[in-house]
């Protein structure tokens, strides 16, 4: 797998991993990674199929997702580390944390799918529409570079398979603090939705940033790397 790095790493503590969402890439998640670089060592995967990581015969499912970002971490000599996720990455890091709960030592889920109440192709699309007018103009040029990248058909293909997951079966089982983060105007992921998703794990934190649509890691990502700061340095 392809990753991200600053060139010049920042020594010591948790090592941090941004896990992107659907279609996207770690490209995705680089105002993110520049703002905690000067403090974290912090990595940007590309998930197998997307950016510049391997592209599998076929599209892998959430836990084909999860097992591939795992071996990653074993190969990159990483034992644990702090896990961000944006929209689907949630579910990679939710998948990784019930069958490797020693690799996540902490974990911030931004944006969490998907809503029970919206798991249809149509539905999402209505969304992600809405969200489009709400977020920076730069980002749809970055998704669609993405999308072109990882396909139109494997990128469909893993939008079902993040249908059929079931996030809110794996939340009451996660044993590593969380911290839910919130878009005030996300569209994809309604305030309702995140705060059921927040009320499901056993040491569950939410936070709200103001102003923010769905890709908090792309258009506010100051406030996203202060709240991952404050949660990294917070009591268990």
């Amino acid at each position: 797998m392809h990753a991200r790095v600053p060139a010049d790493p920042a020594p010591g503590g948790p090592a941090v991993v941004l896990v992107h969402g659907l279609v996207v890439s770690s490209r995705y998640m680089t105002p993110t990674l520049s703002r905690l670089a000067p403090r974290r060592r912090v990595y940007a995967p590309d998930l197998p199929g997307f950016g510049r990581s391997e592209k599998p015969p076929r599209a892998l499912d959430v836990p084909g997702l999860a097992r591939a970002l795992d071996g990653w971490m074993e190969a990159t000599g990483l034992g644990s580390a702090v896990l961000v996720g944006n929209s689907m990455g949630c579910q990679v890091i939710a998948e990784l944390a019930l069958r490797r709960p020693a690799r996540v030592e902490r974990a911030v889920l931004q944006g969490p799918t998907m809503d029970p109440e919206a798991r249809t192709l149509p539905r999402q699309a209505a969304r992600l529409a809405l969200d489009c007018l709400r977020e920076p103009p730069s980002l749809i040029l970055v998704e669609l570079l993405d999308l072109l990248a990882a396909g139109p058909l494997r990128s469909l293909r893993t939008f079902f398979h993040a249908a059929d997951d079931r996030i809110e079966k794996k939340l009451p089982a996660l044993a590593a603090p969380v911290l839910v983060v919130h878009g005030e105007r996300d569209p994809i992921v309604p305030e309702r939705w995140a705060r059921e998703a927040c009320g499901l794990l056993p040491d569950g934190r939410f936070v709200v940033v103001r102003g923010a649509a769905h890709a908090v890691n792309y258009n506010a990502p100051s406030a996203l790397a202060r709240h991952v700061e404050a949660f990294i340095g917070a009591r268990p």
